[in-house]
């Protein structure tokens, strides 16, 4: 036979897609699968276990952790508001605003500071909601409880904090000698500490922990004046969200203090009532392994299986960083993986029976392709909410996942260079609300705002541009978190001016209100900011305001290529225009009658003769927004 000539090899730069991935896999695994076909299995099983409760595990400790830290983020607000006092003029003050953060914060029983000369204000959920107002003295103390109505939802504030009667009692409680005002002062001025479980004295002698840290303010006399802030949850209320944590998973969770002691289980119905180490049962069996293995410092971020009764169990445990209590979650092996072993046995019976080799196969591709392709579409997520800073690159020898890698790379490069120049913000809530990304318009009831820098040509030719754009920066940054704090829409920045919608492109309830809101706190930020420029010597900025509410056209207006959320219309204009009229009047906020007519008498407003506005024939009746109402009983001008 003739022998066909031999072609020359071609050398080709060594590459690997999926497809040689797979077929090398399938080969490979092949030849092992005899052998080690049911123990793989096994691992399997074992280790989707593992996974499951690690996951459950994690979720738990996940919410027990921010149900700890919204605990210490309500106690540190209180801390760092400037008003904060335990006595005098301001005390009724700082007891609605240690009030409503209780109200904010389930998770806390109460809530309280106490100064070094004995005053404390408390206010608290048990055995009735009530401010209290404690005073230390040699002799005793005297406790003035003003108890509030019963907890309701009631949307009527002043109500709630409605005094339904007041009681006077004198105890020996003496709050500079607790443990919780000790240890806070011990832990110095950025220190912050929980407590090991006690028993609370205001509250029917229940179990609990406190959350504290100190709180350091200027006293008129130019002394530094030392309070202790602090907040309560009770092991009751501890408890109810252990079992409300674990109630979404198959297996039970317990939280032990430092000294192994239990502070909330989810496996026995009720409350802690006292503090001791678990005796009996699955968690009294993970107490002595612990205790065998060293303590609970041993215990730490490991996981075991158990054997009690005849029935495995699956165990983990972690330490919780800020407080250094064990969570401790177990599942019975059984009812996690019974099913699953079950399928697992007779899907490698099948494998084995047709040279089954899918198994182990997905199980490599889940290594080597899965979790890569994972990532990248973690990626593609966070680049589609224009989430671009700090992308990781995901490395792999895939041939596929290299080019998705640097398309995506791209991607977020280019997006990244025109981020600053799109409304980030507007363009997802556009699209997570379903909106069609083209020319389009709808009328729609609004509340538009406009605002201005009084004398701004003047102020740019009086100072460098470096300064002006500093300034600027700082003004627009103010505005915009002001707007967004109270619902509103930057449309566009025109110069010095902004423009801003309250009901586009979403629904708004009480727009008339939150827009002027909006205005009292920005004149307010203003204020502070420009006492700061003033300690630098920069020039201040005075902000002019014109709002009005009407119909509007709403919508991506534009060409097909290029698109702008926006307004237009009469309503528009006229917020424009009443913004202009602040300079004739020498006001700062002026509204419409439109928009006045939606406080309903909630702000303190002026009212304005007719005004003629430029453009309009007929004149307008505008109103001053003068200064946010303290109280239901304000006229409405």
């Amino acid at each position: 036979m003739p022998v066909a000539p031999q072609l020359p090899l071609r050398l080709r730069r060594f590459r690997v897609d999926v497809g040689t991935i797979i077929t090398v896999v399938i080969l490979v695994e092949s030849l092992l699968l005899i052998a080690l076909g049911y123990w793989g299995s096994q691992r399997l099983v074992s280790r989707i276990g593992e996974s499951a409760h690690q996951a459950d595990h994690l979720r738990i400790e996940d919410r027990t952790i921010a149900f700890l830290n919204h605990a210490a983020t309500a106690v540190r607000a209180m801390s760092e508001s400037p008003s904060l006092q335990t006595g005098g003029e301001g005390n009724s003050q700082s007891g609605e605003l240690i009030w409503t953060l209780l109200q904010q914060s389930p998770e806390l029983d109460s809530i309280y500071v106490a100064a070094a000369d004995g005053r404390m204000l408390m206010v608290t959920r048990h055995p009735e909601p009530a401010v209290v107002n404690m005073k230390a003295e040699p002799q005793g103390t005297t406790e003035v409880w003003h108890f509030k109505p019963p907890a309701s939802d009631s949307t009527d504030v002043q109500a709630r904090f409605q005094t339904v009667r007041v009681e006077t009692l004198h105890t020996q409680y003496q709050p500079t000698e607790r443990g919780w005002y000790k240890s806070a002062l011990s832990a110095g001025r950025d220190g912050a500490v929980w407590s090991q479980p006690y028993v609370f004295a205001a509250q029917h002698e229940e179990l609990g922990v406190t959350y504290s840290l100190p709180a350091w303010r200027r006293a008129a006399d130019g002394s530094t004046q030392q309070l202790v802030a602090a907040g309560d949850v009770t092991l009751g209320r501890l408890s109810e969200f252990v079992r409300l944590f674990s109630r979404d998973g198959s297996g039970e969770a317990a939280l032990l203090g430092t000294e192994f002691q239990v502070l909330a289980r989810s496996d026995v119905e009720g409350n802690v009532k006292q503090l001791d180490v678990p005796r009996g049962g699955v968690l009294g069996a993970v107490h002595a392994r612990m205790l065998a293995g060293g303590g609970a410092r041993a215990a730490a971020e490991t996981n075991f299986a158990l054997d009690l009764e005849g029935r495995r169990y699956l165990v983990r445990t972690s330490h919780l960083p800020s407080t250094n209590w064990l969570l401790v979650s177990w599942v019975p092996e059984d009812a996690l993986l019974g099913g699953l072993r079950r399928n697992v046995l007779w899907l490698l019976a099948l494998v084995l029976a047709s040279l089954g080799i899918i198994l182990v196969v997905s199980l490599r591709l889940s290594k080597v392709v899965t979790l890569p392709v994972e990532q990248l579409s973690r990626i593609a997520r966070r680049i589609g909410r224009f989430d671009l800073d700090n992308i990781p690159r995901v490395p792999s020898r895939v041939l596929e996942i290299q080019q998705l890698d640097q398309a995506l790379d791209d991607s977020a490069r280019g997006l990244k260079a025109f981020r600053k120049f799109v409304p980030v913000d507007l363009v997802n809530q556009l699209v997570d609300e379903g909106h069609t990304l083209t020319p389009t318009g709808e009328p729609r009831r609004i509340t538009a705002m406009f605002t201005d820098i009084e004398g701004f040509t003047r102020i740019s030719e009086a100072i460098e541009t470096k300064v002006l754009v500093d300034q600027l920066t700082e003004y627009f940054n103010v505005a915009t978190r002001v707007i967004a704090r109270h619902g509103g829409t930057v449309d566009k920045f025109i110069g010095d001016a902004i423009m801003v919608l309250w009901g586009a492109p979403s629904a708004l309830d009480d727009a008339e209100y939150k827009a002027c809101v909006a205005a009292l706190d920005l004149q307010a930020e203003l204020a502070a900011l420009n006492a700061r420029w003033a300690t630098q010597g920069r020039q201040a900025f005075v902000t002019r305001i014109g709002i009005h509410t009407g119909t509007a056209v709403v919508g991506a207006l534009g060409s097909n290529d290029r698109l702008a959320y926006t307004a237009f219309g009469d309503t528009i204009n006229v917020a424009s225009r009443i913004e202009g009229v602040n300079k004739e009047l020498g006001t700062q906020v002026l509204l419409s009658e439109a928009t006045f007519e939606g406080l309903k008498g909630r702000l303190r407003t002026r009212r304005v003769e007719e005004v003629a506005l430029r453009g309009r024939l007929s004149k307008m009746v505008l109103y001053e927004l003068v200064s946010a109402s303290d109280t239901s009983t304000l006229p409405g001008q």
